[in-house]
C-alpha cells in the first residue's frame, strides 16, 4: 500500500513563511493529481493547492502567497506558504490521486500537519 508522508507544519508568526513537504512512496508518475487540502475546526476540508496535468490550481485566499511545486526525482511535493495569516491556521493534508494500470483511481491522504499562525 502506497503512502503520502508529510513533514513540516508548526507554530509561526503572522507574515512569516513555512514549507510543507509530501513524499509519495509509490511511482510519482502514476499520480494524476497531487496537492494539499486544509481543514478548519468544524469545517470540511477545502482544496488549497493542486498540481494536475501540468497545471496548478489555488484557492483564491492563498493566490500570490502559496506556491506548490513537485520534484519527481525525490517523489516529493512542496507547499511554500509565504505571508502567512492567522486565518491560514488549520490542519493541512497532502492529497493525491493515482491512476492504476487498469485505469482505476486510487486516492491517498497524508497524516495531516498542524499549522498555527499567531497574530
Amino acid at each position: 500500500q502506497w503512502q503520502l508522508e508529510e513533514t513540516g507544519g508548526g507554530l509561526v508568526q503572522s507574515g512569516t513563511s513555512l514549507e510543507l513537504s509530501c513524499k509519495f512512496t509509490g511511482n510519482i508518475f502514476s499520480l494524476r493529481t497531487m496537492g494539499w487540502f486544509r481543514q478548519f475546526p468544524g469545517r470540511q476540508r477545502e482544496l488549497v493547492a493542486e498540481l494536475s496535468g501540468g497545471a496548478t490550481n489555488y484557492v483564491d485566499s492563498v493566490k500570490g502567497r502559496f506556491s506548490i511545486t513537485k520534484h519527481d526525482g525525490t517523489k516529493t511535493a512542496f507547499l511554500q506558504m509565504n505571508n502567512l495569516k492567522p486565518e491560514d491556521t488549520a490542519v493541512y493534508y497532502c492529497h493525491a490521486i493515482q491512476i492504476g494500470a487498469s485505469g482505476k483511481e486510487y486516492e491517498y491522504w497524508g497524516q495531516g500537519s498542524q499549522v498555527v499562525v499567531s497574530s
